[in-house]
């Protein structure tokens, strides 16, 4: 495999893009609406906070017993996952608001999550949106050893049994990145030189993320110790609102890109794709439950992965709308549109797929 980055085909026989992009444009235009969040956007962050962080401040005021702390821990990380799924996504794909600085303060809500704004952006803005399911290149492709998300991947014996252990695994996604992963992403990523917007020296990157670990720190672990809570239970706890708010994001990240119809192209000998940018993302990306409520709700928009990887500089509270536009755009194209009408079908796909690659591959069909 080519391991330089990829380029996209430059010409489009079908002209899908630019007439796509046309009658969205045109649809913003005629309807008099912009393309960032407005107050649904607004009063949704305001209702996400707070389920984010009364439970710990009723924590840290009240005398309770441990398995309602624990209760209220789980309730945060729920809070915790949609903060991160409807605000800080926004807001670092600078579709929060028409201005910098509200989008750069949303986007910064990263540090209060665990994560790190440089790396963040680096890994989903560029990796994952520019080389989307590209082995090699989208890291959230790259588990390591431990589960096998496409093909192209080296197969262990164990992975029979991945569609059963992955769930478990999932739990630690923002778990991980409070201990050890955004100090590995970071060092990677300054040595490859990558970046998203105007560049930022090393020392101002590491200082930043070194500082904001410690006020992370002081205020999930140290603070609730200082006041009397007992340190078990505060680790506890702290690891039980990580494990939900990981099982969120990873179930509902893996849904749009790890199921059995989104492809993993590759590129040829001389690093080229098949196919124009927005194309590749039909290929390479599935929408599910895109008529429930509750999940467009809760999942900003996630699970219309389809408009979001077309149009990432607009809020997810648009996707609804402009998904017919979308829908009908690729038919015309003859063009692919995956989605999975519920949730649960998408979950079952998601891990009878895992199940089909974590078969030995020449027995596989």
């Amino acid at each position: 495999m080519n391991n330089s980055a990829p380029t996209f085909a430059r010409q489009d026989n079908m002209k899908f893009f630019r007439t796509l992009n046309s009658r969205v444009n045109n649809y913003f235009k005629e309807n008099n609406i912009k393309k960032t969040g407005n107050w649904k956007l607004h009063l949704k962050a305001v209702i996400l906070f707070a389920v984010f962080l009364t439970p710990y401040f009723l924590i840290l005021t009240l005398d309770m017993p441990f398995w309602v702390m624990l209760l209220l821990s789980i309730v945060i990380g729920i809070g915790m996952a949609g903060v991160g799924m409807n605000v800080m996504h926004d807001g670092n794909h600078g579709s929060y608001s028409t201005k910098n600085w509200i989008n750069k303060f949303m986007g910064g809500t990263i540090y209060v999550l665990a994560g790190n704004v440089y790396n963040w952006q680096v890994q989903h803005n560029v990796l994952h949106h520019t080389y989307t399911n590209i082995p090699g290149h989208d890291e959230d492709l790259d588990a390591g050893r431990i589960i096998r998300f496409t093909e192209h991947a080296e197969w262990h014996s164990f992975h029979r049994f991945q569609h059963y252990y992955s769930v478990f695994l999932y739990g630690l996604l923002t778990f991980n990145w409070a201990i050890t992963t955004d100090f590995k992403q970071m060092r990677n990523y300054l040595k490859r030189k990558l970046s998203y917007g105007e560049p930022k020296s090393p020392k101002i990157l590491w200082t930043t993320l070194v500082i904001t670990k410690l006020i992370y720190i002081s205020i999930w672990i140290v603070l609730p110790m200082a006041i009397g809570i007992t340190w078990w239970k505060v680790l506890l706890g702290f690891f039980v609102m990580h494990y939900t708010a990981g099982l969120i994001l990873s179930v509902v990240f893996q849904l749009a890109h790890v199921v059995d119809h989104t492809e993993n192209p590759t590129p040829n000998d001389l690093g080229e794709m098949d196919n124009t940018w927005a194309i590749h993302q039909l290929f390479t990306t599935t929408n599910f439950a895109p008529k429930n409520a509750i999940v467009n709700w809760y999942t900003g928009g996630l699970n219309h992965q389809i408009e979001h990887h077309i149009f990432p500089n607009i809020s997810h509270i648009h996707y609804g709308k402009i998904a017919k536009i979308v829908k009908e755009t690729a038919k015309e194209c003859n063009l692919p549109y995956y989605e999975y009408k519920t949730m649960r079908s998408a979950i079952i796909a998601h891990f009878k797929h895992l199940r089909d690659l974590g078969m030995k591959p020449e027995l596989s069909v």
